[in-house]
């Protein structure tokens, strides 16, 4: 695999160095969890003075080190390797190999020149165990598929070809080494029948993987589109699967979450400061997953320019929603009408927010002012953003509103600040 610096997840690993908690570094399979802890953050230890003998590492996958699947003997191994009160870095790869490993870590904890840091995957290591296994002793960082920055990093073509690359192929690191559209589609493929999709179904034995799988292809379809678990659930039935409820549907959906494979997103009432719960939309946490499902059919470019955005809106810390706004209009029998018009995304952090449209482009002046009008409906004054895919320099127009395009804001950090 290409070396790729993944600096943003080992500034957050640097930050929480030494704080008494257990690291969880979490994510999608595949998705570089291993190769941030060793060798990115190892060699940072090793450059900033910590003798290698202070740095513990297991990879517990492998056969060698089959014996601390033990507990007992994970914990006698790594008590014996202290020998002294200095700090020691305890870097285990794929803990949850190990029985009971809950009790191993959290004595650990009571270690105070111990300093612990953990990946998981599989079936037996999904999101939602984080919150309970070490009772509010764990500090999650979750890991993402390459950014484009990343992506273009060890990519030397025109940014656009590149982009166009990443909006077809998506994140997952080992898809640069595949060379051809088919090498590529068969990885991606086989990633999800073989990996995502059968963790789900060993976890929580699914009798009927095709309903599962079958769900993912509608949300694939329906990126970026409203929907609900009932609405799901009726597209089943109307295809024969008569024992499918909007419940089953539901428990399906918060699998796939918790497999980190989608992520949902709400929608917020802007003038009632309220979250609409249903409906929802869907996002993938990967567009190359996403667009294998369909056999990369359905490449509207507007939803996959949607779902890259929001990812890397997570991907930098932001709480995102969908937003709502109603304007009041008079008709021409000064008849007061109501519309409700959607924005894409508001993003927040801390005291910011942002307001951000999406759109392919805003060439005619008819398309234009669709994507402005939500904006300028909101009385508020946080910043309101148009991303674009067409290559251009940053403006803003004489309402306030910024355009930029979507290479300047996937490239920039501090895009939505120009």
């Amino acid at each position: 695999m290409r070396q790729i610096k993944r600096d943003n997840y080992l500034e957050k690993l640097i930050n929480k160095k030494n704080n008494g908690q257990i690291k969880v570094i979490t994510g999608l399979r595949r998705v570089g969890k291993s190769y941030l802890m060793d060798p990115i953050f190892k060699n940072y230890l090793l450059d900033s003075g910590v003798p290698e003998d202070h740095i513990i590492k297991i990879e517990l996958d492998k056969r060698q080190n089959r014996i601390y699947k033990n507990p007992d003997e994970l914990d006698r191994y790594i008590r014996n390797q202290i020998k002294d009160k200095k700090k020691y870095y305890i870097l285990l790869d794929e803990i949850q190999l190990v029985q009971d490993f809950e009790s191993v870590l959290n004595g650990f904890l009571y270690e105070k020149n111990l300093d612990v840091y953990i990946t998981g995957s599989n079936s037996k290591f999904l999101s939602s165990d984080i919150i309970t296994e070490f009772r509010g002793r764990g500090d999650e960082i979750r890991v993402y598929p390459l950014s484009f920055k990343e992506f273009l990093s060890v990519n030397n073509g025109n940014k656009l070809d590149v982009l166009n690359e990443y909006m077809t192929y998506g994140g997952m690191p080992l898809v640069l080494d595949n060379k051809t559209h088919e090498e590529k589609r068969f990885y991606l493929d086989n990633l999800f029948n073989n990996t995502y999709l059968n963790d789900i179904v060993n976890r929580y034995n699914i009798q009927k993987p095709e309903v599962l799988s079958n769900l993912v292809d509608i949300l694939a379809t329906s990126v970026g589109s409203l929907t609900n678990p009932t609405n799901l659930a009726n597209s089943f039935k109307e295809n024969g699967y008569k024992d499918i409820n909007n419940n089953t549907i539901s428990s399906y959906l918060n699998y796939l979450e918790d497999a980190f494979l989608i992520k949902k997103v709400e929608r917020y009432d802007i003038k009632r400061k309220k979250i609409i719960t249903t409906p929802s939309k869907y996002y993938f946490t990967d567009i190359g997953i996403r667009n294998a499902k369909l056999n990369f059919r359905n490449q509207e470019q507007n939803h996959i320019m949607e779902n890259i955005i929001y990812i890397e809106l997570l991907r930098r810390g932001y709480s995102v929603d969908v937003g709502i706004v109603e304007k009041f209009d008079k008709d021409k029998s000064n008849k007061t009408t109501r519309k409700t018009y959607e924005v894409d995304f508001i993003c927040t952090k801390g005291f910011d927010k942002y307001y951000i449209q999406v759109a392919y482009d805003i060439n005619k002046e008819e398309k234009k002012q669709q994507e402005i009008l939500p904006l300028t409906s909101i009385y508020d004054n946080f910043k309101k953003i148009i991303i674009v895919k067409d290559l251009l320099t940053p403006y803003k127009m004489e309402n306030g509103i910024v355009v930029i395009d979507l290479i300047s804001f996937l490239l920039d950090e501090n895009s939505l600040n120009l």
